[in-house]
């Protein structure tokens, strides 16, 4: 299973949100190139980051990113706001390894599909979920077709992974939070890439357990430091399969 230490960027500053509410950020004194250093440093192959500030539509983090980018070393994964075909095509000309749609996957499938098959393997599903209930446009606004309906139209396409997001995981109910994952997992062919469900290091073990979960981001978690990376990434690792003793 794949860690994916997150970057949440809002006006150049390291943030995280609960549920989804970009209006109420917590900020982390940190700089976020260094902090992407810092992930690459205890072992990360790959980092998330989330630009708040395009999600909003009030501005981007576009430099910064792209310094991280070029800095970091390792594959990037970029997601916010990203909504023409303009932008994708510019996030991999930059050498972002994976782009994640999820607003325009609902309202022009068709572009959408295009883009995979121009970018097999680089393009990341984003399904995020609220009660139930698929949303867009920053978590705002719910949409009409099921979480289970907008992963089976997107059956057949050559997605690297789909990314679903439980927007309800503040809640301390984990077993629900499994639950909701482990049946959208189900639900598709694609890897799935978890979000909003890691509070602590017992988490990574459960998650490595679900059926057809591959991966998993993380904030919030390890900047509170109630979640080491380097001890995250060690958990995630395939166990060693059993060998037979020579007699």
């Amino acid at each position: 299973m794949i860690i994916y230490p997150t970057l949440e960027l809002q006006s150049g500053r390291c943030v995280t949100l609960r549920r989804g509410r970009l209006e109420e950020p917590s900020i982390w004194h940190v700089d976020p190139i260094e902090t992407a250093l810092s992930f690459v440093e205890a072992g990360a192959e790959w980092i998330h980051i989330t630009d708040f500030d395009a999600v909003d539509g009030k501005g981007d983090n576009t430099a910064l990113i792209e310094d991280i980018i070029k800095q970091a070393g390792c594959s990037v994964q970029v997601a916010g706001g990203i909504r023409t075909r303009d932008t994708v095509e510019n996030w991999i000309e930059k050498g972002v390894g994976r782009v994640v749609l999820g607003t325009i996957a609902a309202r022009d499938p068709d572009m959408v599909k295009g883009l995979t098959n121009r970018f097999p393997d680089q393009i990341v599903l984003a399904a995020d979920i609220w009660q139930g209930q698929l949303m867009t446009d920053g978590w705002r606004n719910p949409v009409a077709i099921t979480p289970e309906d907008f992963l089976a139209s997107y059956a057949d396409v050559p997605l690297a992974a789909v990314l679903i997001t439980d927007i309800d995981s503040d809640i301390d109910q984990p077993d629900a939070q499994l639950g909701l994952l482990s049946k959208l997992a189900g639900a598709t062919r694609h890897q799935v890439i978890a979000s909003g469900t890691v509070h602590e290091l017992d988490d990574v073990a459960r998650l490595k357990y679900v059926p057809n979960i591959a991966g998993t981001l993380i904030g919030r978690a390890l900047f509170s430091k109630t979640v080491d990376l380097g001890e995250a990434l060690a958990v995630a690792r395939p166990n060693p399969e059993a060998r037979a003793e020579f007699i």
